[in-house]
């Protein structure tokens, strides 16, 4: 079975929707670039270039996939669109693959850690805590035993939105009063969670404290708690970034990175912009795996990231 046909007819459309912006930014542009020339020359490069830095790929990524373009044309000048773009999502491809990203088939769960412990990171507004109540939702569709953790104890805001997603999507959720220690809560939740068999907990952060070292402070207490109660917890820490921002989200994630281990990344709103090339950007800059990606307000929006799906939709099958 090829990895693409793990996708839905439903999931393709929902992926190819959601990118539409970024591959009409990239794919129109390298196409008008391209038509008409017969070999990859030095203003083909140039161009190909300048599309891959404004649609937010980022400089030192651009300049990896141009010096991989220029090595496999160096036997053989003569090109055609079509196999340019084939290059181009071989060699994307390939850079997802050496960062870790896998291809996952589905919201599975390691069979051997239970509960499995999600703490979720990043900035206020960056879609985190919508983010959790999506990823609720497809473990409750698993059937599995979902405790939310409402740590984000410094916004009322956040705790009531993820009070409605936990009503929303049937699953449970723990909570204390406004200001109370995120660690507290942290430290309750895996306690509830382990004493009622849950399958996942996941565990909402504060997006914004005074400064780096308050939350990188912050967060390591709520690891070095949760311990107490799991001794292996958290099991992943997922940094949520808002992939509209563009450069943006690398200042982001190169602040969270820089205060927790982060083992995976969730970017969301690719739907609204044509910035979707910071995914590709952001995985190869820091060599975190792109586990889920955003792709609209639904509540099935939020895919499980397929390198080929994605690098197929961007640059056409």
């Amino acid at each position: 079975m090829k990895l693409f046909d793990l996708f839905s007819k439903e999931k393709k459309e929902t992926l190819d929707r959601g990118l539409a912006k970024t591959k009409q930014s990239v794919f129109a542009r390298l196409t008008k670039a391209i038509v008409g020339r017969s070999k990859i020359d030095d203003s083909i490069l140039d161009e190909l270039e300048e599309i891959l830095i404004t649609s937010d790929v980022g400089v030192d990524t651009t300049l990896k996939i141009i010096e991989r373009i220029e090595k496999r044309a160096a036997s053989d000048k003569y090109v055609t669109t079509d196999e340019l773009t084939a290059i181009l999502r071989e060699e994307i491809a390939a850079l997802l693959t050496e960062n870790r990203t896998e291809d996952l088939d589905d919201f599975t769960l390691p069979a051997d850690r239970r509960p499995y412990v999600i703490m979720v990171v990043g900035v206020n507004g960056a879609g985190k805590t919508t983010t959790i109540g999506k990823l609720a939702y497809q473990f409750r569709k698993k059937e599995k035993k979902v405790f939310l953790g409402a740590a984000d104890t410094f916004r009322a805001a956040a705790v009531e939105q993820l009070t409605v997603w936990s009503e929303r999507t049937g699953v449970s959720i723990v909570k204390q009063k406004m200001g109370a220690d995120p660690a507290s809560v942290a430290y309750d939740t895996l306690n509830s969670a382990s004493a009622n068999n849950a399958d996942v907990v996941i565990i909402d952060t504060a997006g914004r404290l005074h400064n780096k070292t308050d939350l990188m402070n912050e967060l390591t207490k709520m690891k070095r708690v949760m311990k107490k109660v799991i001794p292996d917890a958290p099991h992943e820490v997922l940094l949520v970034l808002d992939g509209s921002t563009g450069q943006n989200a690398f200042e982001q994630a190169r602040q969270f990175t820089a205060a927790t281990e982060v083992s995976a990344l969730a970017i969301t709103k690719l739907d609204g912009t044509a910035k979707g090339g910071v995914v590709i950007g952001i995985s190869d800059h820091f060599h975190i795996p792109v586990k889920y990606i955003g792709l609209g307000e639904g509540v099935e929006d939020l895919q499980i990231f397929n390198k080929k799906a994605f690098v197929d939709s961007l640059f056409g099958e």
